[in-house]
């Protein structure tokens, strides 16, 4: 039940925070947070326009390669307007409706990425395991599918999420942690019994993102162990390197996220300079970076934007 102290006044938008104690710095902050969304925006646009013009491109890695894109796509124009209004005109304050629909666009997507990670290193193994059937395995039809299923996840497991903090009065004069709307950050305003919410919130990750691990993990040991069969050196790492892209892209998105994760849930109350550091790069960096990696370390990426852009 809602606190006494707050039974007549129920917030109608939150606070959200920049860097704690640099409100006179802010602007320089801005400027490297700015090029990145900007880097996010322009190369996965890149990578979704080469994809669709270059008829060589239409293997299945690339088309999921362009799924990865559109989904960091997504998740940059979705948070990008709070984050960079907070330091560019110090515009702070969200109304409660629009936190939870950035919420709810800012966790699916999330999780249709991890989804997504997994079926790339499905599809890494299939090319290394079994060459033959690859794109018998891998039909467009079924990458459609895999892109259907993911989108399909995310929406049913944080639908519910969205609508149980929806129902909650926010009471609780206090700032997001982040220039965006994160579940564990807007859970800990409400003035009412959170239980459900941290127990359903807590069933979600566990449900999703250790499984994704877990099938990633599996996927690289299939690759493993098919590659140490493989009688000439060259012929291994051939069929290792084109799993790194992949690997980067994993460590890329993983890593932040955890951080994230835990700097919510054991970090101390006085670590707001942390959560900030580390929402920052879980929203810039796997973006921004993704089609830097793929564009450097894949051949025909390469071959396909110099094409386009320097020799027609």
């Amino acid at each position: 039940m809602p606190s006494a102290n707050y039974s007549n006044r129920t917030l109608l938008s939150f606070l959200l925070m920049g860097f704690p104690g640099t409100d006179h710095t802010s602007i320089y902050l801005s400027l490297p947070l700015s090029l990145m969304y900007l880097l996010s925006i322009l190369g996965n646009s890149l990578i979704l326009v080469i994809i669709k013009l270059d008829n060589q491109l239409r293997e299945p890695m690339y088309l999921l390669l362009s799924m990865l894109a559109a989904t960091d796509l997504c998740l940059s124009l979705s948070t990008s307007p709070t984050v960079l209004s907070v330091f560019w005109f110090d515009f702070r304050r969200i109304h409660v409706d629009a936190c939870l629909l950035q919420l709810f666009f800012l966790h699916t997507l999330c999780s249709m990425e991890s989804a997504i990670l997994v079926a790339m290193a499905f599809d890494r193994y299939v090319a290394i395991c079994n060459p033959l059937r690859y794109n018998t395995i891998l039909h467009p039809v079924i990458i459609a599918k895999i892109g259907l299923a993911a989108f399909i996840r995310g929406v049913t497991l944080h639908l519910p999420l969205t609508f149980l903090l929806k129902r909650l009065p926010f009471c609780a004069d206090e700032a997001l942690s982040h220039g965006f709307c994160y579940h564990p950050d807007v859970m800990k305003l409400a003035c009412a019994d959170i239980t459900i919410n941290n127990k359903y919130g807590l069933v979600i990750i566990l449900s999703t993102y250790p499984l994704d691990v877990v099938f990633i993990l599996f996927s690289y040991l299939m690759i493993l162990k098919a590659v140490g069969s493989k009688a000439m050196k060259a012929e291994r790492l051939k069929a290792l390197n084109t799993c790194v892209s992949h690997l980067c892209v994993v460590l890329l998105f993983y890593i932040p996220l955890i951080g994230l994760t835990l700097a919510h849930r054991y970090g101390q109350k006085d670590s707001t300079l942390l959560l900030v550091l580390m929402g920052g790069a879980f929203l810039v960096i796997p973006p921004a970076l993704n089609p830097v990696v793929y564009s450097m370390k894949t051949k025909q990426i390469r071959i396909a934007i110099r094409k386009r852009f320097w020799m027609e």
